[in-house]
């Protein structure tokens, strides 16, 4: 009688935390009673098991906006692309578009990357100094620059101030319904508002490079001279000899792909605007900051799949 009490007294303990016996936690439980593990630890970890339930399925939610919102931007950038053959047709756009992305960004490139030239030229002249090599100071800062600083440094300030830009006026026509009535008149919106903005991306930014990348060498050529004491012939034939022609073409492949990152991802963020005036605050935000992710990533990969495979 006692044993079987103890046994109905476990059945309905058993029966108070597990309610379905047949259920994969009945299961566990079983197997942890027969050890030492006491009620108390059971708990702890069926509690632990509905909370991994419940977590997973928030994660399995977020997973499949993550795949639709990935879905979209495919087909959104196809649309994209697949419409600059109509760049005649909105010449006056792209025209604006190229003054606005290019023309008004030279300022914040060339301050930016003079300040870069300046300080990396400061610090590995210093740092080359204790090893008796300061007279190549000029080629280390040459394939920094040229490589990746420039390329970088034009990336990143573009994809704030192009795709800031991008964000916020697309988002504002989406929120006032422009980008709508432009559907309701016929006009295809990505041809009109996307389009003229990759157009100039692609033809501005190259040269904006070109520009980060000569005066980054200019400036750390004056600080060579004067915070140094090295020579100019020293530091531009230390410079230009060891430039190698996979030198330049990362760096000439570089603007292209930044260009299409920046406008698809700023422009695809401006479009998926909702909520009002925060909504468009908050997609502005999120394009800055996927658009400047992606740019290092994709400066990560060109660098090494152009020179591992480039032997020239």
């Amino acid at each position: 009688m006692p044993h079987q009490e103890r046994s109905t007294a476990n059945h309905h303990t058993a029966g108070h935390i597990l309610p379905n016996r047949d259920s994969p936690e009945s299961t566990i439980f079983l197997i942890l009673s027969g050890t030492s593990v006491n009620i108390r630890r059971v708990t702890i970890i069926f509690k632990l098991w509905h909370w991994a339930g419940n977590h997973a399925e928030s994660i399995n939610k977020r997973m499949k906006e993550f795949v639709r919102t990935m879905d979209e931007f495919f087909w959104f950038s196809v649309r994209a692309i697949k419409s600059l053959r109509f760049t005649r047709r909105y010449w006056k756009e792209i025209l604006d578009q190229m003054y606005i992305s290019g023309t008004e960004s030279v300022p914040i490139v060339f301050v930016s990357s003079l300040a870069i030239g300046c300080l990396l030229t400061v610090e590995v002249g210093n740092q080359l100094e204790g090893f008796g090599a300061k007279l190549l100071t000029g080629r280390t800062t040459a394939l920094s620059v040229i490589r990746e600083m420039g390329p970088i440094v034009t990336g990143l300030m573009l994809s704030a101030r192009v795709g800031a830009r991008n964000g916020a006026e697309l988002g504002a026509m989406q929120i006032s319904e422009q980008i709508d009535a432009l559907r309701a008149f016929g006009t295809d919106p990505i041809a009109r508002l996307v389009m003229p903005r990759l157009f100039s991306a692609l033809v501005m930014f190259f040269p904006l490079t070109a520009l980060s990348n000569f005066v980054g060498l200019v400036g750390g050529g004056v600080v060579a001279q004067v915070y140094h004491h090295i020579d100019p012939g020293f530091y531009w034939n230390s410079a230009l000899d060891q430039l190698l022609l996979k030198d330049f073409v990362v760096s000439g492949i570089k603007p292209f792909a930044f260009a299409i990152i920046i406008t698809l991802v700023s422009c695809f963020n401006g479009f998926s605007a909702t909520g009002g005036t925060a909504g468009v605050g908050r997609s502005t935000i999120k394009g800055i900051v996927v658009s400047s992710g992606l740019v290092l990533v994709a400066n990560f990969y060109i660098s090494k799949l152009v020179l591992e495979n480039m032997n020239f």
